[in-house]
């Protein structure tokens, strides 16, 4: 395995190991705290943490088994339904409103790493909340892949824009920018391109072309 394969897996890992931190470190405190606690209201409230806490981190493994793993357990194609819950998941309860225009046909595996890594950078930019619209249609032998962004504040990481309109080698690799490099490299695999164009300062549009195999 080249150092590049391995350092892109450890970002993947990093970024992965990142993410769950927050909802597994909850969960240890919430059973710590209700291992002491004896009043009820506080045990009740010591369980909704755990409960919360448990369902964050289940999303977010579902949501990281789609996006960076093998998709274990589906074949070629994904159905749509599990693509659209994963990102429902990793959004939880930010104010981002998800407008899913991809119809119940089930997607190949190459377009659903795709649009779940998109989603993953672009719910990371809308730091306060805003729309997230995600389309996906097949044209001729090809699949065109296109997500759009609009808020009151959009923030994308300068790294991770630039990867994705210049390529994997455009900027240093990172865990904040490896989705990105994800992207590039499917994208590549699959014969297609990454698209990302600034509307204007509150909206964003990113996609990808793959060709059919």
């Amino acid at each position: 395995m080249t150092d590049d394969r391995v350092d892109f897996a450890s970002m993947l890992a990093s970024r992965l190991c990142h993410d769950l931190l927050s909802p597994v470190g909850a969960f240890a405190n919430g059973l710590e705290l209700l291992a002491d606690e004896k009043d009820p209201e506080m045990r009740a409230r010591c369980i909704d943490l755990l409960e919360q806490s448990a369902r964050t981190s289940a999303n977010k493994l579902k949501f990281f088994r789609l996006a960076f793993g093998s998709a274990g357990g589906f074949g070629e194609r994904v159905p749509a339904d599990e693509a659209k819950s994963a990102i429902e998941g990793v959004i939880g309860d930010r104010a981002i409103d998800l407008n899913w225009m991809i119809g119940s046909e089930p997607l190949p595996k190459p377009a659903v790493k795709i649009i779940l890594n998109l989603s993953l950078i672009l719910v990371d930019a809308l730091v306060r909340g805003g729309r997230l619209d995600v389309g996906c249609e097949t044209q001729g032998d090809g699949i065109e892949i296109a997500l759009h962004v609009e808020a009151e504040r959009l923030f994308l990481d300068a790294d991770v824009e630039r990867i994705l309109q210049e390529g994997e080698g455009a900027t240093a690799m990172t865990s904040r920018t490896a989705p990105a490099v994800l992207v590039q490299a499917v994208a590549a695999q699959n014969g297609g391109t990454v698209m990302l164009a600034r509307e204007t300062a509150t909206s964003l549009l990113v996609g990808a072309v793959l060709k059919g195999r």
